[in-house]
């Protein structure tokens, strides 16, 4: 017979696996919430810092070519931003991150600690294709509660800067008129694009970080990782994302300006990019974003770790 069918039988042993059970789901109920709070922590100082590589990210890539060109490059567009609207001009939107970025990285860091908990082995270690897991979890976590309806409206408002007269007069005031114009779709725009970048982005992500730090450890999922060491793998681990998905986050943007109406739908945005602006324009905005994400990914790891120690040393 089975021996776990045999054990399920066993009236001496069926409580202290039912017992067992339970530990185990309050012990991932815990790391989840302890990931939450650190995550969403982490994602509002992150965001303070990084904003203006996304601006220019955003901005580069919702250049078309043709008449509608607006900046030759990276400098050309903070040199425009800031002659036209000052120095805070490259801030424009920073609202909808700020929003929007805690519960993000509460959802992300919640979801990848409440997974991570239940998939790791009796040694606390996780083999490469659950790393994989883990963090295509958090990904497509924080696309569906999170990431969408806070890109859709920061991309809507700094598209909205781009033209003569901006209607958009705060963030409660632009969302209100994006509702009232194009109801809740409105801020749902791109929600098959961005599961895709952010599961793909925190697949990569998580699975580089807990690979390098796997390699660091050798084996010994307690031994701790130095900070600078955490901000070098999450540098390495951002860049790898930036490179693996960054034509989907062009997708992605396309499909949240107040352009996408002319696009049917994700796969036909791709297909139009493709023929009227050839491949290359699938990397447009790669290096704002490759400082912005590196620097992101680095400052994220560092900071989230160090929450989690201080939350593991008080809250056992």
């Amino acid at each position: 017979m089975d021996k776990s069918k045999m054990n399920s039988r066993n009236p001496f042993l069926r409580p202290w696996m039912e017992n067992n059970g339970a530990a185990a789901a309050a012990a991932a109920g815990s790391m989840g919430l302890k990931g939450i709070i650190a995550g969403g922590i982490t994602g509002g100082i992150e965001i303070c810092i990084t904003f203006p590589t996304e601006y220019v990210k955003t901005q580069l890539q919702l250049d078309e070519k043709g008449a509608t060109k607006q900046y030759s490059g990276i400098f050309d567009c903070v040199k425009k931003t800031v002659r036209s609207h000052g120095f805070f001009g490259l801030y424009r939107g920073l609202s909808v991150l700020l929003y929007g970025s805690i519960p993000k990285s509460a959802v992300r860091f919640g979801t990848f600690e409440s997974i991570k908990k239940r998939m790791v082995d009796a040694d606390g270690n996780l083999s490469p294709s659950r790393r994989l897991l883990c963090g295509l979890g958090a990904g497509v976590g924080e696309a569906v509660l999170a990431v969408t309806p806070m890109e859709t409206v920061k991309v809507k408002f700094i598209n909205d800067q781009r033209s003569a007269n901006p209607k958009f007069r705060g963030f409660f005031h632009g969302v209100a008129v994006i509702v009232r114009e194009q109801g809740f779709r409105g801020v749902y725009q791109g929600v098959t694009a961005t599961i895709m970048k952010q599961g793909s982005n925190q697949a990569i992500r998580f699975f580089v970080m807990e690979t390098l730090k796997d390699w660091y450890r050798k084996g010994d999922p307690k031994q701790p990782v130095p900070k600078l060491l955490t901000g070098l793998f999450g540098a390495i681990a951002g860049a790898a994302s930036v490179f693996g998905n960054t034509p989907i986050d062009v997708v992605k943007t396309r499909m949240q300006g107040l352009e996408a109406s002319k696009y049917k739908n994700t796969f036909d945005c791709f297909y139009k990019i493709w023929k009227n602006e050839g491949p290359f324009a699938f990397y447009k905005g790669t290096v704002p974003r490759l400082g912005r994400v590196c620097l992101d990914v680095a400052i994220t790891f560092m900071i989230y770790d160090s929450f989690m120690e201080l939350f593991n040393k008080i809250w056992p």
